[in-house]
């Protein structure tokens, strides 16, 4: 695929972080303030953090099986999360030894990837590996040692970008509402093409991502993905589709609105506040649940899809991605957030006073559908 650019005022770095960010995680770091020094260490403590660190790329990466070749994408998201902890050393040291390493990991994906293959999850495989390797190019595309992001975009643009697309065009034909498809497969795409677009300075990219959030025709479309808002026990909150299917699929759900949610801030536009903060509600919601509470539910009956109670299935379930709600609605907005806290509390706590990062939550794919990090990097507050 050419790289035909389209440009809008994009925000660089605009992605899941900015400039200020990086900013407020320096002065905090270098003052020895608390939390974001622990979380700095968290991050050094990374079995990802060595500036010798080997990628491990392929020609083709394999999510699903296709009857023929084996699954082999472990190797992407390995890599994947590598490349995010070793650009944010560089954004917050500036030191070249990180950013080198980095960019070998980017360098030598973007000159060896040419397809994704496998089944359908080959879809996953393009939203959710593509919107966290734009995070690593985004942070390093300010480096000046790199000389590779034209090769790293044409290759982000050719291998997932194609897939993203062919998702959203031919939606209606296969995986539309009615047909089955849940809620993080689309939410998924809208990360990754929205990421892609700020990536690449291409506004058609980033506004069909944007447009399937507000109007997509699948049940990642916000409304469908969140089809039932409560008040009670003085309470706002909202049930996700995927409750009543299982907690792990439920808190992924979660974890990619926030991701679409932080995206859109970062480009000056508030997808967080949409329909009355449902991401908020949702997120109250699903926290509150995953701690052990009871929560309202709605039989969701929607052919083929039938979910009439609330699943317990991975109740629980540990993911990096409450630092980041925590603090936009907690802190920066100043919503009642008191189960997001609580999830929040539980996982920094788990984790030893910070919260961690890829590898960190099992070594499996879901271990890694999320970068995490969030106290070094979220966090707006002194401990």
């Amino acid at each position: 695929m050419a790289l035909v650019t389209v440009c809008r005022a994009f925000v660089h770095p605009g992605l899941l972080q900015n400039s200020a960010d990086f900013d407020r995680m320096k002065t905090n770091i270098a003052a020895g303030n608390q939390p974001w020094v622990a979380g700095y260490e968290k991050l050094l403590n990374s079995g990802f953090a060595t500036t010798t660190y080997q990628p491990n790329p392929a020609p083709t990466i394999y999510r699903g099986s296709d009857g023929v070749n084996a699954e082999n994408y472990g190797q992407l998201y390995v890599d994947v999360g590598a490349a995010y902890v070793l650009s944010l050393l560089w954004a917050i040291t500036g030191e070249s030894q990180w950013g080198d390493a980095a960019v070998r990991v980017l360098d030598a994906w973007s000159s060896t990837l040419v397809a994704l293959g496998g089944d359908t999850d080959q879809y996953l495989a393009a939203g959710i590996y593509g919107y966290e390797f734009c995070q690593s190019a985004e942070i390093m595309r300010g480096y000046s040692g790199w000389t590779g992001f034209d090769q790293f975009k044409d290759m982000i643009l050719n291998v997932f970008y194609v897939k993203i697309n062919g998702w959203f065009v031919g939606h209606e034909n296969w995986a539309s509402y009615s047909s089955g498809v849940y809620p993080n497969w689309d939410l998924c795409l809208i990360a990754g093409g929205m990421s892609i677009g700020v990536l690449v300075d291409n506004e058609t990219i980033y506004n069909q991502a944007v447009d399937w959030f507000y109007n997509g025709t699948g049940n990642g479309q916000i409304n469908h993905a969140i089809p039932f808002v409560y008040f009670y026990d003085n309470e706002w909150s909202a049930q996700p589709m995927e409750a009543g299917r299982d907690q792990g699929h439920t808190t992924l759900n979660i974890a990619l609105l926030g991701v679409i949610g932080q995206t859109s801030w970062n480009q000056d536009l508030n997808l967080f506040g949409y329909n009355g903060s449902l991401i908020w509600a949702a997120a109250e919601y699903v926290a509150k649940y995953n701690l052990g509470y009871d929560v309202p539910y709605t039989d969701y009956n929607a052919w083929p899809i039938e979910l009439p109670t609330i699943s317990n299935s991975s109740r629980g379930n540990i993911r990096p991605i409450w630092e980041l709600l925590y603090n936009h609605y907690g802190v920066l907005q100043d919503y009642n957030v008191t189960w997001t806290k609580q999830y929040r509390d539980l996982v920094v706590s788990d984790g030893g006073g910070a919260e961690g990062g890829s590898g960190d939550y099992g070594t499996d794919s879901g271990g890694y559908d999320q970068l995490g990090w969030g106290t070094l990097l979220y966090t707006l507050e002194a401990s």
